[in-house]
Formats: C-alpha cells, sequence, structure tokens
C-alpha cells in the first residue's frame, strides 16, 4: 500500500539507505536536466549500493540512477535487491520510471520502495508501480 510520510517517520534503515541515495544525487552528472537522481539498493545480503543519472548529449544514452545502482549491485556478485530508494533534491518524490521499473523488477520483485526529496517520502512495492510486470518462468 503507497503511503505519503514525513522523513522523520521512516524507519531508521530506511532514512539510511536515503542518506546513501542522497549522497549519490551529489554525483549526478546532470547537465541537461539539472535534475539530479541519487539512488541505492539493499541488497539481501545487506549490502547497499549507490548509482546516480548520467546524462549524456543523445539524451537516449542517459542512464538513470536506479539502473546504475543495479548495475553495481550486479558487479558486486548480488542479484537480490531488498529495499530501493531514491531521492531528488526536488518539490515532490520522483518515482523510478518504466524503463528502470522493468530493471529493478529482475532483481527484486517484492523489494520495498521509497522515494524522497526534502517535503516528504512516499513508500511503497515494486509491485505497486509495476502491476502485472513482464518476467519470464522461473
Amino acid at each position: 500500500m503507497t503511503s505519503r510520510v514525513p522523513l522523520a517517520a521512516l524507519a531508521g534503515e530506511l532514512q539510511e539507505l536515503l542518506s546513501e541515495a542522497e549522497a549519490a544525487a551529489r554525483q549526478a552528472y546532470a547537465p541537461y536536466s539539472r535534475f539530479p537522481v541519487g539512488a541505492a539498493l539493499r541488497s539481501e545480503r545487506g549490502a547497499v549500493h549507490r548509482g546516480c543519472n548520467v546524462e549524456n548529449a543523445s539524451y537516449g544514452a542517459t542512464l538513470c540512477a536506479e539502473r546504475g545502482a543495479v548495475t553495481a549491485l550486479v558487479a558486486a556478485g548480488e542479484r537480490r535487491i531488498v529495499d530501493v530508494a531514491v531521492w531528488v533534491p526536488a518539490a515532490e518524490p520522483a518515482m523510478p520510471c518504466g524503463l528502470c521499473r522493468q530493471v529493478l523488477w529482475e532483481f527484486g520483485p517484492r523489494a520495498r520502495v521509497v522515494s524522497a526529496s526534502p517535503s516528504g517520502a512516499v513508500v511503497t512495492t515494486l509491485g505497486e508501480l509495476l502491476p502485472q510486470a513482464f518476467s519470464l518462468p522461473r
């Protein structure tokens, strides 16, 4: 169930993950949109993997923060996401785009998702963000 909450009301583990996402957003390369995004994923083993958006003059070559974090997760030899945190320094939280939702689904279909900005946070699940997701039989 999706809910809007003040940042202070989040569980400590989600606040820590959001701090990692906020730090990642400060590293974003966003000269075109001027919309830095940071993401942090907590793996099944408890490790945190970060990513930030990296824009490109050929805008289709832009890498979203969430997919960057998934790349870091996979490069570290991990495959399961438990929590996803997204931070934007904007007026309202921003949820992962459709492409990122599908990539996140591949590694964490039951993941909890928190998206936050200085105004507060939205907490939901990947299943709510991507109902009837495409996946291959396993």
